[in-house]
């Protein structure tokens, strides 16, 4: 295999492949470790033998054959590939391969004894497991590396100290910083830029006056980056005052703001409510030459939105359109949110059919947003026309929006309407939720159509919806009403069989049909068999039953005073 690799032939995997064919069931990680060995003056040949192991002969290379050719490539100051694999064996399963940081390191540091190899692999190592979000085993690494005297470079620290910030591992950044220090590790402006963020995260931001003297002692003048951590740090914790004085000290220590600083000052500012304020330091950064972004303009829509002056929104919008800066799905959310706290639907609906003739992408839960929000404020059939207007762009909406407009048109005793839109979602195999059914049996029962309602009650079930006692009380009510007294007893005991439902004032509705006619004698006889199944009388129910006695009384007595009189 190694004088084959040293041909350098176009075709290896061929040559590999025909030359030595009957001798690759005996190849295993020992022999394949061997091989890479033999090819340590030649990093290509080594990759590529390793390579045709893995991808051709679809044989997994073991840690210890990762930690050889990684040896190989690092070596060689093919630094790239090099992180490629590690990265890659790091994230192999653990079925397939030994992927703790015990196993990679002591691999690692068993092959230094057979191999060529270069301290830095070792500081690769902690910032390949920092990439792969693995910060817990790069400070790992970067301890047993102190314990093995590999001294750390600046940069592999600086990668592990950014990793463990962004993890909120606020007390490991302080003890990889102080080791530096003590390992003679050069600090430089990275390392003071990530431990300046660190002291604002952790909220400490009085001790960074005293850290950015130590890091002027160490002959660091604090950056444009320094400055905007801190500005951005102050500006979060409301001391504007402090912000403010960072700001005009970066003009007299030369340290030029650009359009990040800008925008964290005009953000603090805006949520202070000091929007007027957080304008004209847009319109002095404008002036200063720094060409505003999207971030910079949403912070003032943001702010304007939140005092309600739409007007002003609307303007800035202008602005930016007319700056080329297409305003996002940020912007549009804000200026729908600000006209929709302000109860100005339609001029949302408006904007938003401006901004579709600029050619401008609405984000679709805008849509979906909308159209919810107008069957909240009572307008149904706006949502409805709104929703008919935007399906000519290929947009379909969420199953809940419209599950939402069912319900809201049957609301308002739009039961066609509802129902041709419940047809729709079942043709596009939508889900129609359990609330958007009981608004159409409710409706429908509303206006006397019981038995179609029952029908809706044999197709809920069908699809797996338990039927909930909102749908109970709309049938019953509905055929009791009708006067359709069997078909109300016939689905209390359903109910009561089938789903454990025993609604007292689906009972009691039906009580008091029998009870404003006086007809208790029938009544009772019903009521006898409703007791069998789980339904209990209530105080109601016996007010009922008295006003049907009395009823049953008073109508005994009129039929005796007629009688009385024909004699």
């Amino acid at each position: 295999m190694s004088s084959i690799l040293k041909h350098k032939s176009s075709n290896l995997s061929l040559l590999l492949n025909n030359d030595i064919k009957g001798i690759l069931p005996h190849l295993g990680s020992h022999e394949i470790s061997r091989v890479l060995l033999r090819c340590q003056s030649d990093h290509s040949s080594a990759l590529t033998f390793f390579n045709w192991v893995k991808n051709v002969l679809n044989i997994t290379p073991t840690v210890h054959n990762y930690c050889v050719v990684l040896h190989i490539l690092v070596w060689s100051r093919v630094f790239s590939q090099a992180m490629t694999l590690l990265v890659e064996l790091i994230q192999l399963d653990d079925g397939v391969c030994v992927s703790s940081n015990e196993g990679i390191y002591e691999n690692l540091l068993g092959c230094t004894e057979d191999c060529n190899w270069n301290p830095l692999i070792f500081d690769m190592l902690i910032k390949a497991y920092v990439k792969v979000g693995m910060v817990e085993k790069g400070l790992e690494t970067f301890r047993r590396n102190i314990e093995a005297c590999f001294i750390p470079n600046v940069v592999a620290c600086n990668c592990l100290l950014s990793g463990l910030s962004r993890f909120s591992y606020i007390s490991q950044c302080w003890e990889v910083y102080e080791e530096m220090g003590r390992l003679g590790v050069h600090r430089n402006s990275y390392t003071f830029n990530i431990m300046t963020h660190v002291l604002c995260k952790d909220g400490d931001t009085d001790k960074v006056t005293r850290f950015l003297e130590k890091m002027e002692e160490e002959g660091f003048e604090p950056d444009l980056v320094t400055y905007n951590t801190l500005v951005n740090s102050y500006c979060k914790k409301s001391r504007l005052e402090d912000a403010f004085y960072l700001y005009k000290i970066m003009y007299v220590r030369g340290v030029i703001p650009n359009l990040i600083t800008y925008t964290a000052l005009m953000n603090g500012l805006c949520g202070e409510g000091k929007v007027k304020e957080a304008h004209q330091l847009f319109h002095q950064m404008v002036h200063r030459g720094i060409d505003p972004d999207i971030v910079s303009y949403n912070t003032l829509v943001c702010g304007y939105c939140r005092q309600g002056k739409m007007q002003m929104c609307r303007s800035i919008l202008n602005e930016m359109i007319g700056n080329n800066i297409c305003p996002d799905s940020i912007t549009c959310r804000l200026i729908v949110d600000g006209y929709a706290r302000d109860g100005k639907l339609l001029s949302a609906l408006n904007t938003v059919e401006e901004l579709k003739r600029f050619r401008i992408k609405i984000p679709e839960e805008l849509y979906d947003y909308l159209i919810v929000a107008l069957c909240k404020e009572g307008k149904p059939f706006a949502a409805k026309s709104f929703l008919h207007r935007i399906s000519q762009d290929d947009y379909i909406p969420k199953i809940s929006t419209y599950n939402k407009l069912v319900e809201s048109l049957c609301e308002f005793n739009n039961l066609e309407e509802a129902l041709i839109l419940k047809s729709e979602m079942v043709n596009k195999s939508m889900k129609v939720n359990l609330a958007a059914y009981r608004a159409v049996i409710s409706c429908l029962c509303r206006v006397k159509r019981t038995s179609e309602a029952e029908g809706l009650l044999e197709e809920i079930i069908s699809s797996g919806i338990i039927p909930d006692v909102g749908i109970v009380r709309a049938l019953i009510k509905g055929y009791c009403e009708e006067n359709k007294v069997d078909k109300a007893v016939s689905l209390l005991k359903l109910f009561a069989k089938e789903f454990q439902v025993h609604d007292t004032e689906s009972y009691n509705a039906f009580v008091k049909v029998f009870c404003d006619v006086g007809n208790v004698a029938e009544l009772m006889e019903l009521q006898d068999k409703l007791l069998k199944v789980g339904y209990v009388p209530n105080k109601l129910t016996c007010r009922h039953v008295i006003h049907g006695l009395q009823k049953a009384m008073e109508l005994d007595d009129e039929i005796l005073g007629h009688g009385m009189l024909k004699v």
